[in-house]
């Protein structure tokens, strides 16, 4: 008899593997990297590139140190790095960067057994940890820089910018819709600009990385429930925070979203519910990052009891 491969599921036959996906991300990441270097500077760039080099460098270690094989070849150590340091503010210092990789590769990817095995999001994950050891550096964000000052010859100083969600707990002039939409405010490195974020998602779509049952319910029920719980638009809540670069690449995550497509949908409506739960009733203005870790948590459950219906039913042989 033939040896049989067990592996775990979902088990998908088609011609992509990992290192092809991980390409396709990073190459949809392009547009929201170059826009933040845009908008924040060298800064932005220093801390993509450092924290992409970080992942990589931790995995390599605990590859040889646990004597596995090497798969930084796969380029999904790049993809976290990337992706934590675009929920970074620009100024975040590269020690802070530094912890964050060691936590999300070694922490919550290499400890349970690599990648596809880790439960929650890494990059996510990450971000909560760093939110827990520096707050204040993790919620201090500059203002877009003022390139018209700049090519007029004036001197123009980074200077703290109050992020469109703070709006919602301190009060203050809201951001247009537009500036919204093209990323001209405070925040995170690649999460202020939904353009951008979407031109990257189509690619995704195109390339049948990710599909929209996931995205659409996030960012509807996102704008929904957020409109009834605080005195904001819908468009504001959609645009806003890192609800478009969770929509589209960090909930739709492989390893810990739901196969099935009745249990995307609960696990992007829960998703988009507690992130207008913690923006209207919590005292952190974004609930993005607590709200996908939570619904990464519950997965398991929505793979066991969310299956699909099946039809008929097999027929007993008596010869």
């Amino acid at each position: 008899m033939d040896n049989l491969i067990v592996s775990y599921a979902p088990h998908i036959h088609g011609n992509q593997n990992i290192r092809n996906i991980m390409r396709d991300v990073i190459i949809a990441l392009i547009p929201a990297f170059l826009g933040g270097i845009y908008f924040f500077g060298l800064n932005a760039l220093v801390t993509v590139l450092s924290s992409a080099a970080f992942c990589v460098l931790f995995e390599y270690i605990w590859d040889k140190a646990t004597k596995k094989e090497n798969t930084t070849t796969d380029l999904s150590a790049i993809v976290t790095g990337v992706l934590l340091a675009f929920c970074l503010p620009a100024e975040t210092p590269i020690y802070m960067v530094a912890a964050g990789d060691a936590f999300a590769i070694i922490v919550v990817k290499c400890f349970y057994g690599g990648i596809g095995q880790n439960f929650v999001n890494p990059a996510l994950a990450a971000r909560a940890f760093l939110l827990a050891c520096w707050p204040v550096a993790l919620t201090t964000f500059k203002a877009p820089l003022d390139y018209a000052g700049l090519f007029a010859g004036e001197h123009v100083a980074a200077v703290s910018g109050a992020t469109p969600l703070n709006v919602i707990k301190h009060g203050g002039e809201i951001a247009s819709n537009w500036d919204l939409f093209f990323g001209y405010t405070g925040g995170c490195i690649g999460e202020v600009s939904a353009f951008l974020i979407i031109i990257g998602a189509i690619y995704l779509l195109i390339r049948g990385i990710i599909n929209l049952i996931i995205p659409v319910t996030y960012l509807v029920c996102v704008g929904i429930f957020g409109m009834l719980f605080t005195d904001y638009g819908f468009m504001f809540h959609i645009l806003s925070g890192g609800v478009m670069l969770a929509a589209f690449f960090m909930a739709t995550d492989y390893a810990t979203s739901p196969v099935s497509k009745r249990g995307q949908f609960i696990y992007a409506f829960g998703a988009g519910l507690i992130t207008a739960v913690i923006r209207g009733f919590g005292g952190y203005p974004e609930g993005v990052t607590y709200s996908i870790l939570i619904m990464n948590i519950i997965t398991p459950l929505l793979d066991k009891h969310a299956k699909p219906r099946l039809f008929g039913k097999a027929v007993k042989n008596n010869g």
